[in-house]
């Protein structure tokens, strides 16, 4: 009986763990910016680690695609300051809110970069979208709608980096590909670091919590996710897959509730536009399946 569901029970933990990325924002006592330099750090040495051991390619031969990668490494670099951004201003639960509108967002701008055919069935997707975000957003105060803000702008970043990356995986090993957008971050947030002279001492001061926090980010729920995700993938295909991360702002929120109280934080006007967003989520990736189907 486990044997049969170990790779969808595999795949829920890694969701799951994705689903704490938003709370771990809160939980981590250092600003956006330090963040996610320590992420991608650990990430980077910690993938580096794991291909090496696992003899996974690590080169990118092409010259074009390999250019286009860091390009796609920059952006995911910005997807990530703007995602812990968010949850600085406002709470976890409306970051990850933010954050799972991404697959609406590939549904527009994938005609427009691919030349993929328009589809009226997302755009109508993305219009009940939109209603879910005004109820999430009804009464916000300034400092909240500049978390809508720079949430919404992450999800544009995930979605177009979700586009380029699924171009580049055509000619470039995934494992290759991850390696070297987590590189390109690292070395791009250090020289943004070193030029805003934030390489002091207190940079790298921080308490032990903090400290394992950051290692359970960058280690499990990066480095850790991405190399699992690719094996689950191979057992239970694409589909399954994306209409299982649909969940993830599900489990945020629930985790939000029981470990940072939010519900206290949160009008019941929230949880209304919330699950409106999620079932648009859900209803979407049905509705793609089986038009797949009668393709």
């Amino acid at each position: 009986m486990f044997k049969k569901y170990q790779y969808h029970i595999v795949l829920h933990l890694i969701i799951f763990m994705w689903g704490f990325t938003g709370i771990l924002g809160k939980l981590i006592q250092l600003p956006p910016l330090s963040i996610v330099w320590y992420r991608i750090l650990i990430a980077f040495f910690s993938l580096l680690a794991g291909l090496y051991f696992l003899k996974m390619p690590m080169k990118i031969l092409d010259k074009k695609s390999f250019f286009q990668t860091l390009g796609v490494g920059l952006i995911v670099t910005l997807h990530w300051l703007t995602f812990y951004k968010s949850i600085s201003l406002s709470t976890a639960s409306l970051g990850i809110l933010c954050l799972s509108t991404t697959t609406l967002h590939v549904t527009w701008l994938e005609p427009l970069l691919t030349g993929k055919k328009f589809s009226f069935v997302e755009f109508i997707m993305g219009l009940l979208v939109v209603i879910g975000i005004y109820i999430v957003s009804d009464n916000f105060s300034q400092k909240e709608f500049l978390a809508l803000t720079y949430g919404l702008g992450s999800a544009l970043c995930a979605a177009l980096f979700s586009i380029f990356n699924a171009q580049i995986a055509k000619k470039v090993p995934s494992s290759a590909m991850s390696l070297h957008e987590m590189g390109i971050g690292l070395v791009a947030l250090s020289v943004v670091l070193l030029f805003q002279g934030k390489f002091t001492s207190s940079f790298f001061s921080m308490t032990i919590s903090d400290f394992l926090w950051l290692l359970f980010l960058g280690i499990l729920c990066t480095s850790v996710a991405f190399l699992v995700t690719i094996e689950v993938l191979k057992k239970l295909g694409a589909f399954t897959v994306s209409l299982s991360i649909n969940l993830e702002p599900v489990y945020t929120i629930l985790l939000a509730v029981f470990i940072l109280q939010e519900h206290t934080l949160l009008s019941s006007r929230f949880y209304m536009g919330a699950w409106v967003i999620i079932l648009v989520l859900l209803l979407n990736a049905v509705v793609k399946n089986r038009m797949g189907r009668r393709d």
